[in-house]
Parts: structure tokens; sequence; C-alpha cells
């Protein structure tokens, strides 16, 4: 079991203040202080900016995303040590999740971003194979910040700290190893691809799952926006980010119970793809984008013509 102790955060003597220590010492020690060395404090590697809770924030995220332990600790206990009173006043306030326009929501930024912070620890200690200290980061975000919301710039949306902590607890509780990332459509999205590459027909599940109670809200009402095929420009048809991945993720599941031979399964979930999501796209790495719907639709053909 690791466990990390948090650096110090250093200063270093600027001149300023060496000429100002030089100007207070006695006569005889000026001409000593020129040659003698200064013992100068090493600098730390951290810059916690203009230490807004969403600056440190955002630093712990790229933290975590660089596989760096230490740095995640050393923003979100910053975050944590401005801005835990605040939050707690705002979640006492609460009685149910904000909702309305972003503004609103933003205006619990504290709240917001404390929670984000305790999320954020919990899964490095997750990472770092801690486990006791990621239950407890994770039991944290629910019992003391529970209303918290995350704003995934990307995705233009928010998602919700304390389920996202009641959902690694449940991953541990069952030993499965699952990554969210940041909670964007497209990282969990590939996560699902590559689950399925493994075979894993468990982790599929959970990728898609998680896709859908984030974004399928968000794909149905692009669904019904359109009469057709987005087609002008590639700009154009990722603008439907939700519903492409959304859609890929049940052809994906689809895919899973299919090489599971569960194919009762299978065509249910790609009938689910056909019917709510049919307009969806998924761009392949050669070089075009193909249509889930329609592929889903020759596997629904194929699975019923086996069944007879």
């Amino acid at each position: 079991m690791k466990k990390w102790v948090l650096l110090s955060v250093m200063f270093c003597f600027t001149a300023a203040g060496v000429a100002q220590a030089q100007a207070q010492a006695p006569a005889g020690a000026a001409a000593a202080a020129v040659s003698a060395p200064v013992a100068v404090a090493k600098a730390s590697p951290y810059n916690f900016g203009d230490f807004r809770s969403t600056t440190l924030t955002t630093k712990a995220w790229k933290a975590l995303e660089d596989k760096n332990l230490e740095g995640v600790l050393v923003y979100t206990n910053k975050c944590i040590e401005l801005y835990a009173e605040k939050a707690r006043v705002m979640q006492s306030e609460l009685k149910e999740y904000p909702s309305g326009d972003d503004q609103k929501i933003f205006g619990f930024w504290a709240l917001n971003d404390v929670a984000t912070s305790i999320f954020i620890q919990g899964e490095a200690y997750r990472k770092a194979d801690n486990i006791e200290e990621a239950k407890k980061a994770f039991n944290r975000v629910i019992s003391e910040f529970g209303f918290g919301q995350a704003y995934d710039p990307a995705n233009k949306a928010f998602w919700k700290p304390a389920d996202a902590a009641k959902e690694k607890l449940d991953m541990i509780s069952k030993g499965l190893d699952l990554d969210f990332g940041d909670m964007k459509s497209s990282f969990i999205t590939s996560k699902a691809w590559a689950a399925l590459a493994k075979k894993d027909l468990k982790s599929v599940q959970a990728y898609v799952n998680k896709n859908l109670d984030l974004y399928g809200a968000r794909a149905r009402e692009m669904q019904a926006s359109l009469k057709e095929f987005p087609w002008e420009s590639q700009e154009k048809i990722y603008s439907f980010w939700a519903l492409n991945d959304v859609g890929t993720s049940l052809f994906v599941l689809g895919q899973a119970y299919r090489n599971a031979d569960m194919k009762t399964e299978a065509i249910a979930v790609f009938k689910q793809l056909v019917k709510d999501y049919g307009f969806s796209q998924c761009w392949d790495p050669q070089g075009w984008f193909w249509k889930p719907a329609e592929a889903a639709e020759q596997q629904i053909i194929e699975l019923e013509a086996a069944k007879k």
C-alpha cells in the first residue's frame, strides 16, 4: 500500500529580500555576505496560480492524468483547505441538486470544486491501490458534499461527483477496475471499445451504462432535432457528440452480447440504438464516418435468422 507525504510548499528568497537582510545586518557582516553562499530554499514544483478553486481543481485533473499522485494531493488539499467551509455552507442551503441554467449551478462554485477535488483524490488513491483511502475519499464526497456538480467544458454538461463516488465504491466492492477518466462521452466510449476487444462484457456494460446515464437524455434531444444524418462537415457531425457517442456505445454493447452468444440481449440493444439514436455517426480512424444504426440493422437481421 502506497503512502504519500505531501511536500511543504517552499518559497525562494527574492533579491529584494536578500538586499533587505543585508541592509539590516551589522556593517562588518556586509562584506562577508557578498562572498558567502546564500542558502536558498528549493522551489516547489507546484504552482497554485491565482488560488481560485476552479484553477486548483483543473490542475488536480491534469496531475491525475499525468499519474502525478503527489501533485493530485497538493492541489486538492489546497482547494479543500481554502474552500471546504464555504462548500459546507452551500451544501447546507440545498435540499436537492441545483438545476436550471448553467449560471445557477456555477453559483455553487465552492461546493462543486471541493466535491470534485475530493473525488479526484479518491481516484488517485484507487489508482495507487490504496483502497482504504480511496473509500474514505469517496464516502466523504457522498456524506459531506453530496450536492456538488462538476462541469465538463468539452461536452458542456454537468455530472455529479457523489453519484460517481457511489459507482466507484460499488466497483471496489465487486473487484472491478473501471476508469471513467474525466467523464467525457468520447473517453467512456473508447474504454467500451477496449473492453470489447478484451471480451470483458461486465466492463462493456458498465461503460455503456455510464454513457447512457450521463448523456442519454442529451443524445435523445439531439436525435429529435434531426430529420436526416448531418453531413455538411466534420465539425457539423462532431457537434452531435452525445448522440454519436451514445449510439456508438450501444453498438459496442450489442456486439459484446453477440460475442457472448446472448442473442436476445443483443437484438434488444441493437433495436434500442435504431429506435432512439438512429442518426448517430462514428468516426473511423481510417478516414470516414460510419452509421451505427445501419450496422445494427444488419446485425438484427443476422441474429434473428440465427434464432430460427
